[in-house]
């Protein structure tokens, strides 16, 4: 026997995923057999009895699932298990049409257990019983569960495209990788597709209950028939065989009907996707001491009204009352649990030293204390780790690994005040509001949301705080709608892209040589320190990075240097002519994958005006006046071009790009200065707005 077990093991090994293929098929074929070939009693019997254990796996790995993809497969499961049913109500009607004269045992001692033991062999209450079974699972709960799928699947669909934005915009801002966007997308479109499948496979639970009743009456009529004028039975003993085993047979195929459709109906009607049904009802229902006593005195109360049964009424009193004090003991206790001793510290003999001197972060940020559940991974905050999303990020589209953001409270702010710091100083500041959502107006949502009107901290949109229960409602109106933490981390990952000059200290280029060392030894020996010190090299990368330049490609920045650094050490030059050998990524930066780029051009004699002031050998002396009028007018330039879907990009003569680029900053922060070398020989340029010389 062992040796035949380990022969058989040792050949499904190698074919388990072969037989895993064949299982849907092969049951399939299999149901379809039933329906056609005659079965023996004792088949019937197993079968019956797999029906009904199959039916009760399917209650149970619905009332423990977590999310409903958990059971993506139920709606193929519905399907297969509503076919193997009719099959065997096929197969018992058979045996039961061509057997029922026999006697009650024709067909299996199952239906005669069901027939006999469950309805004391009266085939009235039999009847009474089936109506009863037909009417809680069509009328109560395969209802209610159709209706329940139609909602949740036009629901789903229709928040289908505001999740994905949100799921978009966690990936710009840095707070998901594209591996995690990507499985994020592949289940919403999954989850879109299952209650979908949900929709239409819960009329298979109501096709299922309709043919039970036809099958059932068919069962009657056809055994009087048979038994009567085949058989020469009696009208009663044609009612005692035949409509005893008929309903038998419903009972037998009814019951387990009944225990899918609930299973449908907790799949359908679950909400959340955190604990699964059990936790959720024991938590919610009996997790509240109030309630328990309140209902305990109700029942004691009529407990003691007369004519009513004491003693049942006042023991369910007590074990209420026993839970309520249960759980009113442990509430207390954990209020007066001591709270965790302090981490020790080290004595010392009030003498200051050096330790008492703290450096300044590079980054920080300040939060009022109702923000400090964020940040406490005990009351799964999660801003740490979206945090670590955002450097993770930078670092990824920037260049370089930025400092270390260093978190601390201030009770000085408001309680959902939070602070940016770069190097000490207050760069920005807003508010968060824990426990609500903001819905952010990308503009072109209309609908007005309740809740406390403000801006998006980063980008100045419009946008509302709301309610949890508002989310999918601000999402299908065209709101992008991202937490609390979200918010936080995108205005931190804004004013990261915004001040990457100021990130890139002396340590990050140090380490950052040390970086590109290990790939490309060879190259970074010849040229960092020997042609270009570091001190040099980091101002060269911070002037990139002042104009929104990334620094990737460090390898192409390292070789520019190595070409121009023996005829200069300017830093503002040497940055130029790395621009010039960037040009490519700077021009895809700003402008993707296009080939025609729409710029903005100065008008021929305004730019005539600029060249002469800025490239004066007495010095750069544009008059105040119309640098002035100049930084306006670009400014409205840039917000048209915004406006039409374009980039804001002026190109300009390569002699005035540099300073032009810095008096225009502060006015047009989104305006790029291009220069005419920086334009690759791939591209065209059309001129789409021009900057007149009224000024």
């Amino acid at each position: 026997m062992n040796e035949l077990t380990q022969k058989l093991q040792a050949w499904i090994g190698p074919h388990s995923q072969m037989l895993t293929a064949l299982g849907a098929p092969v049951a399939v074929l299999l149901v379809l057999t039933m329906m056609v070939l005659p079965l023996p009693p004792f088949a019937l019997d197993f079968l019956f009895t797999l029906n009904i254990a199959l039916a009760l796996m399917v209650m149970m790995v619905a009332a423990h699932m977590i999310r409903p993809l958990d059971f993506a497969a139920f709606p193929t499961v519905l399907l297969l298990t509503t076919l193997m049913r009719l099959s065997l109500n096929v197969a018992s009607t058979r045996v039961v049409l061509l057997e029922g004269h026999t006697g009650p045992g024709a067909a299996g001692k199952v239906i005669e257990s069901f027939g006999h033991f469950l309805i004391g062999g009266n085939f009235a209450v039999g009847l009474i019983v089936f109506a009863i079974l037909v009417v809680i699972n069509f009328i109560v709960v395969t209802k209610g569960s159709e209706r329940i799928a139609e909602v949740s699947a036009r629901f789903t669909l229709d928040a289908l495209p505001g999740k994905q934005m949100a799921v978009d915009a966690d990936l710009s801002a840095g707070l998901i990788d594209e591996k995690e966007a990507k499985r994020r997308r592949a289940e919403l479109g999954d989850e879109a597709d299952f209650f979908g499948s949900m929709d239409g496979a819960s009329k298979f639970v109501r096709g299922d209950a309709v043919a039970g009743i036809l099958i059932l009456v068919i069962n009657i009529i056809g055994g009087f028939a048979i038994g009567m004028a085949q058989h020469g039975l009696s009208l009663g003993q044609a009612a005692d065989s035949y409509i005893l085993l008929a309903v038998g047979d419903a009972l037998v195929a009814q019951i387990p009907g009944l225990l899918i459709s609930v299973a449908a109906a907790m799949v359908v009607s679950r909400v959340g996707k955190e604990r699964d049904i059990s936790a959720m009802i024991g938590t919610q229902m009996f997790g509240s001491w109030r309630a328990l006593a309140i209902t305990a005195g109700v029942v004691a109360t009529l407990g003691l009204i007369p004519g009513m049964p004491h003693a049942v009424f006042l023991l369910m009193s007590g074990l209420l009352g026993w839970g309520a004090w249960w759980l009113r003991e442990r509430e207390r206790r954990a209020k007066l649990a001591p709270p965790a001793p302090p981490p020790a510290q080290a004595a010392t003999d009030g003498e200051a030293s050096w330790d008492d001197l703290q450096p300044v972060d590079t980054l920080g940020l300040e939060v009022g204390y109702r923000l400090i559940t964020l940040v406490d991974k005990a009351r799964d905050g999660d801003l740490l780790s979206r945090i670590k999303g955002v450097r993770k990020k930078f670092a990824q589209d920037v260049g370089f690994l930025p400092p270390a953001v260093h978190i601390r409270d201030n009770l000085e702010l408001r309680p959902s005040q939070y602070r940016l710091l770069l190097r000490g100083a207050v760069v920005a500041e807003a508010e968060a509001y824990p426990g609500l959502w903001l819905a952010i107006n990308p503009g072109h949502a209309t609908t007005k949301l309740p809740g406390t009107k403000t801006t998006d901290p980063a980008f100045g949109l419009p946008a509302v705080w709301i309610e949890e229960k508002q989310r999918e409602a601000a999402q299908m109106a065209g709101y992008t709608v991202v937490d609390c933490s979200t918010v936080i981390a995108t205005h931190l990952s804004h004013l990261m892209q915004i001040h990457a000059a100021k990130l890139l200290g002396r340590t990050e280029t140090q380490q950052l040589v040390e970086h590109l060392t290990k790939l490309a030894p060879k190259l970074m020996e010849d040229v960092v320190p020997k042609m270009v010190a570091l001190p040099l090299l980091q101002r060269v990368l911070q002037a990139l990075l002042e104009e929104g330049v990334h620094i990737r490609d460090m390898r192409s920045i390292v070789e520019a240097l190595a070409e121009h650094a023996g005829g200069t050490a300017d830093p503002t030059e040497l940055a130029r002519r790395v621009r010039v050998q960037l040009a490519p990524a700077i021009v895809q930066q700003i402008y993707g994958p296009v080939k025609e780029l729409d710029v903005i051009a100065l008008d021929p004699e305004l730019e005539r005006l600029i060249v002469q002031a800025l490239t004066s050998p007495h010095g750069q002396a544009l008059d105040p006046g119309v640098a002035d009028q100049l930084a306006r007018r670009a400014a409205e330039t840039s917000n048209q071009q915004e406006e039409r879907g374009v980039p804001a990009c002026l190109l300009v003569p390569d002699l005035i790009r540099a300073p032009l680029a810095r008096l225009l900053r502060r006015a047009a922060p989104r305006l790029k200065v291009l220069s005419h070398s920086e334009v690759p020989e791939t591209h065209s340029i059309r001129i789409g707005s021009v900057i007149g010389g009224a000024a």
